[in-house]
């Protein structure tokens, strides 16, 4: 991997994580992991806590955050850890 690619993936991992990060406190998980399926452009955070919501709350609480962080992701996918 070229210096420049290399550094542009870092900063993806970096933003991904902040978002991560921010899923994090906004439900008051204490803890969190994500994965990316490549092949369908797709990432699923798993968040600690997130069955204690309903689909309503996740959806109130995510959206906002999910609109404002500019991931270039086809869909975002929050699931129970």
């Amino acid at each position: 991997m070229d210096q420049n690619n290399e550094t542009e993936f870092e900063e993806w991992e970096k933003d991904v994580e902040y978002l991560v990060g921010i899923l994090k406190e906004s439900f008051e998980s204490t803890d969190a992991r994500f994965s990316v399926d490549d092949l369908n452009d797709i990432l699923y955070v798993e968040l600690e806590g997130l069955d204690e919501y309903s689909e309503e709350e996740v959806i109130e609480i995510a959206e906002p955050i999910l609109d404002v962080i500019e991931l270039d992701f086809e869909d975002v996918i929050l699931l129970p850890l």
